[in-house]
């Protein structure tokens, strides 16, 4: 049976892929090493994401020409929406699909250290990929997906000093009177 026989929109893929990927802020991609949280933007038929440079992103196990796992998940419920397959492209600055995605990412960055140069410092440090949908499903695998921590030099502060919550209560009882 094929699949307007079953009853599958051979359109519904693309769109939900499209939809998903769009209104999510983060995508999880598994190139070759564990998956990554990745903020992106959708332009022109596919997702892109930059990184491999100072304070961006890192992009481990992406490379031009190798195939990615792009898992997306629902912006309110956390849930998994659908999961697709990616053909990774990377895209050379100042090309005519760079500067497009690159006007499209440069809405998404928030926090960049250095503002209008933003661009130019990714032209020369970092590099812009292209994640080209191929194959999507929206079946649910069976089992759990949670998987360790990725290492990071990222430290949480101290804890807290042990008066901080008697000063705390002592500020709410002083509004209330």
């Amino acid at each position: 049976m094929n699949d307007a026989q079953l009853g599958h929109d051979p359109l519904l893929g693309p769109a939900l892929v499209e939809e998903a990927t769009k209104k999510s802020g983060l995508i999880w991609v598994r190139g070759t090493g564990p998956s990554r949280a990745l903020w992106h933007a959708w332009h022109d038929g596919a997702a892109h994401v930059v990184g491999d440079g100072p304070g961006e992103q890192p992009l481990p196990g992406l490379t031009d020409g190798s195939t990615a796992e792009v898992t997306v998940r629902s912006k309110d419920k956390g849930g998994r929406l659908v999961a697709w397959t990616a053909v990774v492209s990377e895209l050379a600055p100042g090309s005519e699909a760079w500067e497009g995605a690159v006007a499209e990412l440069k809405g998404k960055r928030l926090n960049a250290p250095d503002g209008e140069q933003m661009t130019e410092r990714w032209a020369r440090e970092c590099r812009v990929l292209r994640l080209e949908p191929r194959e999507s499903t929206t079946e649910h695998p069976q089992g759990s997906l949670a998987a360790t921590p990725l290492p990071t030099t990222a430290t949480t502060r101290h804890p807290i000093p042990a008066a901080l919550p008697r000063l705390l209560l002592r500020r709410g009882r002083k509004r209330a009177s």
